[in-house]
């Protein structure tokens, strides 16, 4: 009965989502103080019937009840524990009850820590986050329900799909799903403000910190995801512009812009429609994502459906979601228009070009995916659009991007002058043509576009160093003035910081790194990268639910060996499905990365070897990128205050 349980928790949670989304709406727009304080109870409570439903699934897994349909198809006795566990969100039905366990915990989270919030607009965040678990709860029991019987039980299940088997698909659905479903709190929050009529600075401040956190999980989720598929997929890449990829992708952009819309609008009060705009397209973009990977419109290997059905569902939803809250909008244009004023030459005008860039950049990213989609539709055949088209648009739109990232925060708010800005940035500029300029007379960049990158990120760097003297340079006692410092401040400058890490790594490992497709038997060796490569020999041994081929490859730098890497061919015999499992020798200026492809002759093996340079300072600046994001949203600005709940709510409590 554990199945019917969870199937029973999750009815129940939805008919309390419809109750945290309507009485709350009802009461706030009626001015019912007792019928808004529903929302908070419902919110929590909803989610710990979601948590018992999804608790109810995963003890099927661990069980192994092949009884249940979804874990027949997706799990297997020899199925190591970890997995079995990873399996519930391995397939597109437990992925939507983790959507949905996600989506009610953030609601929980925003009932518990947003007590201090003006009791009508809380009442409104958490009902519209109500409508949207509606939709969601709909869309799991209508065309996803993960505990439908197979009759009669199976006597064993289909296994896990192998290229979800890894450590990285442990965690890399959980947040990115947690900075997708995130990205739902501000866009309440921004439709919270529309229904209020109170688009003033007051209510940035309080999304702020929930997009920031949003944020953070999402490149998490997306740096993870990219360290999967190096590490998984044996061809050494860490991104191939995949559909599914730019929809995780797109959102990302469109909250960092967001980020930056948040904190004008919180400091001088301008660019409220954009803030409001970007809070609406932000989680529609996260909707679009979803629409993608699990209508069967594209082909991916991170694609989770192919039901025609659950799309339309999904993109009907869209719709719902993005035509209520563009008419929320209208309405309130008239409110949202205006705001603080600026010269040409201020903060806000280098974040506005900062948002329109990113923005666009999102904008192309959606027309390359969805091109091809349209031109089928239309029939007029099938059409790719890849890397080479994704990387001419994309990379001139983040050059002056990453230009502005060092300049943007020297720049006073709301008017500045040419000279005084000149000031701030001469020792920067200096510090980066001369570094530039040493790099390139002791030959450390090969090309002319590696130079370029590697002089932006130097201008990055020197920049946002520039910035943190600015604040520090009145201060006696410097090096104890930076415990003072604002964690949001800090949390800039680490993620900015993390941005010029990013693109040496992108740089170095599009530049510099090699590979090379060899034939090579036993005792026999190839070169890469002044490394030798000697194949010792290959062995069968067993898995828990594989067999595999081990090959033993040691690796010497002249006359020393540095590194012994152990590549396998493994076969999943349940799924008939072969996999490649790369060996990898992680160093901080490159990888050396090999993978065992098949057996070619007598003795001999299909061997790919790569050298990756700088792959590791791409997922080390997302790591810096997402601890700026962590302490930019601990800032004490964003601490909840003590609730002030009126007293006719707490009368209707007693």
């Amino acid at each position: 009965m554990i199945a019917e349980l969870g199937h029973f928790a999750l009815i129940l949670a939805l008919c309390l989502s419809a109750v945290q989304a309507v009485i709350p709406l009802v009461g706030a727009a009626r001015g019912i103080v007792a019928w808004q304080a529903v929302a908070g109870p419902a919110a929590q409570a909803q989610f710990v019937f979601v948590a018992v439903s999804f608790a109810a699934l995963t003890w099927s897994f661990v069980e192994s009840d092949f009884s249940v349909l979804y874990v027949a198809s997706n799990s297997n006795t020899d199925l190591p524990l970890f997995y079995r566990v990873s399996a519930v969100w391995g397939a597109h039905e437990g992925s939507m009850l983790l959507w949905m366990l996600i989506l009610s915990g953030w609601g929980f989270a925003v009932s518990i820590a947003s007590r201090s919030l003006p009791f009508s607009f809380r009442a409104r965040v958490l009902g519209i986050l109500g409508l949207v678990s509606i939709g969601f709860g709909l869309f799991i029991l209508i065309t996803s329900n993960p505990f439908e019987r197979l009759l009669p039980p199976a006597i064993e299940g289909r296994d896990l799909n192998p290229l979800l088997q890894d450590p990285g698909m442990i965690i890399h659905p959980p947040l990115l799903y947690m900075g997708y479903v995130g990205l739902s709190v501000p866009f309440a929050f921004a439709c919270a403000a529309l229904l209020d009529g109170r688009l003033n600075a007051a209510w940035t401040r309080w999304t702020r910190p929930w997009t920031t956190v949003a944020w953070v999980f999402l490149t998490l989720g997306i740096a993870i995801g990219s360290w999967w598929a190096y590490n998984e997929l044996g061809w050494g890449g860490w991104w191939f512009w995949d559909p599914v990829e730019n929809a995780s992708f797109m959102p990302w952009l469109v909250a960092t812009a967001l980020l930056h819309s948040l904190a004008v609008t919180e400091q001088r009060g301008a660019f409220r429609a954009w803030t409001v705009l970007l809070a609406i397209f932000g989680f529609s973009l996260s909707l679009l994502g979803t629409f993608l990977v699990r209508s069967g419109v594209l082909v991916s290997v991170h694609a989770f459906a192919t039901d025609p059905a659950r799309g339309v569902f999904i993109l009907s939803f869209l719709a719902i979601v993005i035509g209520g809250a563009l008419g929320l909008f209208a309405w309130r244009a008239p409110r949202v228009s205006g705001g603080g004023q600026f010269d040409y030459l201020s903060r806000e005008t280098l974040l506005l070009v900062n948002n329109v860039l990113l923005v666009v950049a999102s904008g192309a990213i959606l027309l390359g995916t969805l091109y091809p989609l349209l031109h089928d539709a239309l029939g007029l055949g099938k059409l790719s659009v890849g890397p080479p088209y994704f990387n001419s648009i994309f990379v001139p739109l983040m050059i002056p991007v990453a230009l502005l990232v060092g300049i943007g925060p020297l720049v006073r708010w709301k008017a500045d002058t040419v000279g005084a800005v000149a000031a701030r940035v001469r020792w920067a500029v200096v510090a980066t043509i001369v570094a530039t300029v040493a790099l390139a007379l002791l030959g450390a960049a090969e090309t002319m576009g590696l130079l370029a990158a590697i002089a932006l990120a130097l201008w990055v760097t020197f920049s946002t160093l520039s910035g943190v003297w600015q604040r520090l340079r009145n201060r006696r006692d410097r090096i104890g003035a930076l415990g003072t410092l604002p964690r949001a401040f800090v949390g800039m400058t680490l993620a900015h910081l993390g941005i010029a890490v990013f693109v040496v790594g992108v740089a170095g490992v599009t530049v510099l790194s090699s590979e090379k497709d060899v034939r090579l038997g036993t005792g026999e060796s190839t070169e890469l990268g002044g490394y030798r490569f000697t194949l010792v020999g290959v062995a069968e041994v067993p898995g828990p639910n594989y067999r595999a081929i081990r090959g033993e490859i040691q690796v010497h730098q002249g006359e020393e060996r540095v590194a012994l890497l152990h590549p396998e061919k493994r076969f999943y015999p349940i799924q008939a499905q072969p996999m490649t499992e790369a060996a990898i020798y992680q160093r901080l200026t490159g990888d050396l990365y090999v993978a065992l492809g098949d057996q070619v002759g007598d003795g001999a093996w299909a061997v790919r070897v790569h050298e990756k340079a700088f792959v590791r300072w791409i997922w080390a600046g997302c790591l810096l990128m997402s601890l700026g994001g962590a302490l930019a949203a601990a800032d004490r600005r964003y601490r909840p205050e003590r609730a002030r709940v009126p007293a006719a709510a707490a009368g209707s409590r007693a």
